[in-house]
C-alpha cells in the first residue's frame, strides 16, 4: 500500500492503561428474535455477543394489545423471548406499552383519559399476574418513547401520571425489579424541558427509575452522542440529588447508519461513555421479528451473514480488558488487550461521519503487553447491504515503528460505511483466521 497523503486523522491507543473488563455491553437488539423466540439460530446470536433483547409483541395482530382485545399472542411472544434470551445469557427488558397495544398503531383509549386509569390498572395487575406465574424477572421499561406522539398522545403530565402509578404496581409486586426509563425518542438535554420535568416529577414522588434510559435516533439534542448524552444526565440528574444504578441507550443508529463504519462507531462511544446499548430494529411485520435487527438476511435457501453481524462478531472477539483510546473527530476505536498479558490486542475502528482517505492509529504500551507485534488488519465491508463471507485481509498497511514501545498502522478508509478490525499478536502468537460463513 502507497499512500502519498499525511493521514486525515489519528485515534490513539494505549494498551498498558486498563479501563475495565470487556462486557459487551453495546451487544444488544431490539427485537430481532422470531414471535416463538425459536430463530434464528443460536450461533448467529453467540457468533454476535448477544447481551440484551428488548421487546413486548409489537405489530403482532396489528391492532394488537390489551387495547384491542389481543394481549394474550403478545403476551405469549414476549414470554418466549425472554425465556430463548435467558437461556443465551442475556437479559430481557419487557416493553409495557407493546403489551398494551400503544404500538403505532390508532387506539381508542390512553391510560389516564379523562382521569380515568383504571383500564390501565386492570392491564398492569394482569401483566404482572403473568410475570410473577411465570417467575420472570425482566427489566421493566414502562413506556416507548413517550415525548413522540406517535407513541404517546397525550400530554406530559398525563404520562408521568401513568409513569407513577405503573411505577408503584411494579415496585409493590416485585420489590428488587429493575426499571427503566424513560427510555424517550431524544437525548437527554439540560435545556429540554420534557426531560427535566420528567425528572423534577420522579424526583418529587420517588418513582426514579433504576437505569436511566433514552435513544441515540435523530441527533437532535448534541450530535447523537452517548458520551455527551450520559455527561447530561448525569448533571440534571445531581442537580436533584439523584442516583441511578446505570445508563441505557435501548434504541441507537437509523436505518441508514446500520453499516459496519458507524456501528463500530456506535459500540465504541457507548462502551468509552460506560452506557448499555440496544441497536433498534427497523423492520417491518415478519422484519421485526427476526434477522437479529438486520444483522442477517434469510430466504428459503436459509441465513446469510451482513457485513453488519462481522462487526458485532469482531466485537465479541474482544475480550480480556478495555484500554484507554483517543478518538479523533467522527473516527472512535473500541481496543481491547488479553488480561493474561498473553500477546495480543484488538481495536475495532469506526466511522461516524463519512470521512474518508488515510487514517493513523497509533498504538502505544506495547512493552506491557506485546513484543516484536505483528499486525493483522481486516476490513469489514457493508457491501451495499448486501451478504458477506467474511472480513477482508488488508495484507499491506502501512506500519510504522515509531519507538521501542508504540507502533503507528495507516490504513486507506475508501468507504466510510466499512470497519476495521486491527490485532495485534506477538510473534509466537498465530491469528485464528477460522470465520463464520454463511448457514443454509
Amino acid at each position: 500500500m502507497s499512500l502519498d497523503r499525511s493521514p486525515i486523522a489519528t485515534v490513539r491507543v494505549d494498551l498498558s492503561a486498563d479501563v475495565g473488563p470487556a462486557t459487551r455491553r453495546a451487544a444488544g437488539i431490539l427485537y430481532g428474535l422470531s414471535e416463538d423466540g425459536a430463530s434464528p439460530p443460536d450461533v448467529f446470536l453467540a457468533g454476535m455477543g448477544f447481551r440484551f433483547e428488548r421487546a413486548g409483541g409489537a405489530q403482532l395482530d396489528s391492532p394488537g394489545g390489551w387495547v384491542a382485545g389481543r394481549y394474550e399472542r403478545r403476551w405469549a411472544s414476549t414470554l418466549a423471548q425472554y425465556r430463548r434470551t435467558v437461556a443465551l445469557g442475556g437479559k430481557f427488558i419487557v416493553l409495557v406499552h407493546d403489551l398494551y397495544g400503544a404500538d403505532g398503531t390508532a387506539i381508542d383509549r390512553w391510560p389516564g383519559d379523562e382521569g380515568d386509569f383504571s383500564d390501565f390498572e386492570r392491564f398492569l395487575d394482569r401483566l404482572i399476574e403473568d410475570v410473577g406465574a411465570a417467575g420472570i424477572t425482566p427489566q421493566w421499561d414502562l413506556w416507548n418513547e413517550p415525548d413522540l406522539e406517535l407513541f404517546w398522545a397525550r400530554t406530559g403530565e398525563q404520562f408521568r401520571e401513568t409513569w407513577r402509578l405503573a411505577y408503584k404496581k411494579v415496585r409493590a409486586r416485585f420489590p428488587d425489579a429493575t426499571i427503566v426509563g424513560p427510555s424517550t425518542a431524544r437525548e437527554p438535554s439540560q435545556s429540554d424541558e420534557w426531560w427535566n420535568a420528567y425528572l423534577d416529577f420522579v424526583a418529587a414522588n420517588d418513582v426514579v427509575p433504576d437505569i436511566v434510559s433514552w435513544h441515540e435516533i435523530g441527533g437532535r439534542a448534541h450530535g447523537q452522542d452517548p458520551v455527551a448524552s450520559r455527561s447530561a444526565v448525569e448533571h440534571m440528574l445531581a442537580l436533584r440529588g439523584l442516583r441511578v444504578r446505570g445508563y441505557q441507550v435501548n434504541e441507537y443508529a437509523e436505518a441508514s447508519q446500520q453499516n459496519p463504519g458507524q456501528s463500530a462507531w456506535f459500540i465504541a462511544r457507548l462502551e468509552r461513555a460506560k452506557v448499555d446499548g440496544l441497536r433498534a430494529n427497523w423492520g417491518v411485520g415478519p422484519q421485526l421479528h427476526d434477522n437479529l435487527a438486520s444483522l442477517l438476511t434469510h430466504s428459503r435457501h436459509g441465513y446469510a451473514l451482513l457485513g453488519d453481524w462481522f462487526t458485532y462478531h469482531s466485537y465479541a472477539g474482544q475480550s480480556g480488558v478495555v484500554v484507554a483510546s483517543e478518538p479523533d473527530g467522527v473516527l472512535d476505536v473500541f481496543a481491547t488487550r488479553l488480561a493474561d498479558n498473553t500477546g495480543q490486542a484488538r481495536m475495532l475502528l469506526g466511522n461516524h461521519g463519512g470521512v474518508t482517505g488515510p487514517v493513523a492509529v497509533v498504538v502505544a504500551g506495547l512493552q506491557a503487553a506485546l513484543q516484536g507485534p505483528r499486525v493483522l488488519v481486516e476490513r469489514i465491508a457493508y457491501n451495499d447491504g448486501r451478504p458477506i463471507k467474511g472480513p477482508v485481509v488488508v495484507r499491506d498497511p502501512m506500519v510504522d515503528l515509531t519507538g521501542p514501545a508504540s507502533v503507528t498502522i495507516v490504513l486507506d478508509y475508501t468507504d466510510a460505511r466499512d470497519a476495521f478490525l486491527i490485532t495485534l499478536h506477538s510473534g509466537k502468537h498465530r491469528e485464528d483466521s477460522q470465520r463464520l460463513v454463511q448457514t443454509a
